[in-house]
């Protein structure tokens, strides 16, 4: 029974990858929630990909805290903060967007001198 749930949340993943490349955002709005909401498994990809659905749809309260969440989840992805940066504009928080562009910018900087340190 766990591994069907499990491949039930995936298939929501996937369901909503699928109409995330298909520009249906809508679709890929309600297939992300449901792989969210099930819970067993927890991906910053998903916030993100969701916080972008909802910035296009023109839902900026919604996008900025899924940004935030997958911060929460991975709170050295840089691209967690890039899309709070353009959520908080969204809500007219023009400073604090400019807090976490910075934020974004130093952590990638930080993980490409990492990378090249490899």
């Amino acid at each position: 029974m766990w591994t069907d749930q499990m491949q039930d949340t995936l298939n929501c993943k996937k369901r909503g990858d699928a109409a995330f490349r298909q520009k249906d955002f809508r679709q890929a709005i309600e297939c992300y929630t449901q792989f969210i909401d099930v819970g067993t498994m927890v991906s910053p990809t998903v916030y993100a990909r969701r916080s972008l659905c909802y910035l296009i749809s023109d839902m900026p309260q919604e996008a900025l805290n899924d940004a935030m969440q997958a911060q929460v989840v991975s709170p050295v992805w840089h691209i967690a903060s890039y899309l709070q940066s353009v959520a908080l504009a969204a809500v007219g928080m023009e400073n604090e967007a400019h807090v976490a562009l910075k934020e974004g910018t130093t952590l990638e900087t930080r993980r490409n001198s990492t990378a090249k340190r490899k």
